[in-house]
C-alpha cells in the first residue's frame, strides 16, 4: 500500500494572512533542498497575489528550524553542492527582505543556525517563551558566516558575536533585548499573539505597507544623508498615492479609511 508523503511546506490562508508551516518535524524543519525551493515558490507566488497582506513563517513538530539538513549535505559532498545550497538558502533570504508583504516568523522551540538566520531575516519576530536562538556551527568546526549575515544585521555586534563564537543558546528574553525578536508571547499563547499582531498590520493599506517595506531596507544600507534624500523621495511618492490621500482624509474626518491599494 502506497502511503503519501505530507507536504514539507504547509499553506492556510485566512482574511489575507498567509501562514506558511515548514512541515519536515521529524527533521526539526530543518532547510533541505527541497524544503528552500518550495518557500521560495511560495514567495514569490505570494508576491503577485494581492489578496495576501502579511505572511508569517511557522514550523511544525517540536522546533521552528534547526538550520540546514547536515545528513543531506554529508550525502553530497563537494565545493560545487556546497556553493549552489549556500546561494540558494541565500536567494530564499532575500527573497523575504524583498517581498511585497511583510514577513513575521512565529517561533518556538529551536531557531538554530539557518533556522536563527531565517527568524533573523524576517521583519518581525514573534517569540515563545521557551524559544531557544543560536549559530552553533563554530561547534562543528563550521563558523556561521551565511547566518551572520541577517544576524548582524537584527542585533548589536558584540551580542552577535557571543552567538557566532560560542555557539551559546540564546532564551526568548535575551533574544527580545538584544533585538533578534520583536515579541515574546504569553505562554501558550504564540500562535494567537503572532496572528493577532498580523491582522493588525494586514487592516493597513497593503500599497503603504510595500512602499515602507522596500524604503527601509534600501535606507538601511545607505550613509546617513543618502538614507534621508531617499526617504524624502519615497515619503513625496507615498503622499502622491490614493491610499494616502484617503488615510489623511479619513483622519480629518474621524472615520475608518477604505483601502485601494493603489
Amino acid at each position: 500500500m502506497n502511503v503519501e508523503t505530507p507536504p514539507i511546506l504547509l499553506r492556510e490562508e485566512r482574511a489575507g494572512v498567509v501562514t506558511l508551516t515548514l512541515n519536515r518535524p521529524g527533521a526539526r524543519n530543518a532547510l533541505s533542498r527541497g524544503l528552500m525551493a518550495a518557500l521560495i515558490e511560495a514567495l514569490d507566488e505570494l508576491d503577485a497575489d494581492q489578496t495576501a497582506r502579511v505572511v508569517i513563517i511557522a514550523g511544525a513538530g517540536p522546533g521552528f528550524c534547526a538550520g540546514h539538513d547536515l545528513r543531506e549535505i554529508r550525502a553530497e559532498p563537494g565545493r560545487a553542492a556546497y556553493e549552489a545550497l549556500f546561494a540558494q538558502c541565500s536567494k530564499l533570504m532575500l527573497r523575504i527582505q524583498t517581498l511585497r508583504q511583510p514577513v513575521i516568523a512565529q517561533v518556538h522551540g529551536v531557531a538554530s543556525a539557518a533556522g536563527c538566520q531565517l527568524a533573523a531575516t524576517c521583519d518581525l519576530a514573534v517569540a515563545d517563551p521557551g524559544a531557544r536562538f543560536a549559530t552553533p556551527g563554530v561547534n562543528i568546526g563550521l563558523f556561521c558566516s551565511t547566518p551572520m549575515v541577517a544576524l548582524t544585521r537584527a542585533v548589536g555586534r558584540k551580542a552577535a558575536m557571543r552567538m557566532l563564537l560560542t555557539g551559546e543558546m540564546l532564551d526568548a528574553d535575551a533574544a527580545l533585548s538584544t533585538g533578534l525578536v520583536s515579541h515574546v508571547s504569553a505562554p501558550g499563547a504564540l500562535a494567537a499573539e503572532t496572528a493577532a499582531l498580523a491582522a493588525r498590520i494586514a487592516a493597513k493599506s497593503p500599497l503603504t505597507l510595500a512602499i515602507g517595506k522596500r524604503a527601509f531596507y534600501e535606507q538601511a544600507e545607505m550613509p546617513v544623508r543618502d538614507a534621508y534624500e531617499h526617504a524624502s523621495a519615497v515619503m513625496t511618492t507615498n503622499m502622491l498615492a490614493r491610499d494616502a490621500e484617503e488615510g489623511v482624509d479619513a483622519f480629518l474626518e474621524k472615520r475608518d479609511p477604505v483601502w485601494e491599494g493603489r
